[in-house]
């Protein structure tokens, strides 16, 4: 079983500003601290197909309920992958490291008037017996919330 996600985040710029908004290892930094990650490191390379994004964080576990947090600890180590093949597609991979679970998905830019929709869809799976449904739930609902603040933080980028 797995629980899949599906997010629209919008911003008034050109698909170009936009793709380059992602690229930019100082914005990365700003979502990681707008997350509020304790701890965070981000690095962008070029790849022989593209672009390669390492996210690595370490977010706090605060308001996670008891049956999840007993799997993850004080604090969670979330390690985001993503290879852009051009600047309007990319594949993200996201693990905790040591832990039975992933998020695999798309992202995708398209520009319309003006207007850029990065559209974010994930599967998140869990191979935890009879508690990896809810886990995969809450991580949807904490992916949801962390798409949330990125956009937040990229529509301040965009308009500096």
């Amino acid at each position: 079983m797995s629980k899949k996600l599906s997010h629209d985040l919008t911003y008034e710029a050109s698909l170009t500003q936009v793709g380059e908004m992602l690229m930019d290892p100082a914005f990365r930094e700003e979502v990681c601290d707008a997350q509020g990650a304790v701890r965070s490191s981000v690095t962008v390379e070029p790849k022989a197909a593209g672009m390669g994004i390492v996210i690595d964080q370490v977010m706090p576990a605060e308001g996670i309920p008891g049956f999840a947090r007993k799997f993850v600890g004080d604090e969670i180590n979330l390690v985001q992958t993503e290879q852009w093949s051009d600047i309007e597609t990319g594949t993200v991979d996201v693990v905790i490291p040591g832990k039975p679970g992933q998020m695999r998905g798309t992202i995708r830019l398209r520009e319309s008037g003006g207007t850029t929709t990065e559209t974010v869809e994930m599967e998140i799976k869990v191979n935890i017996p009879l508690v990896g449904g809810k886990i995969e739930s809450l991580i949807a609902d904490l992916l949801r919330k962390a798409l949330k603040a990125e956009n937040v933080v990229g529509r301040d980028y965009l308009s500096r």
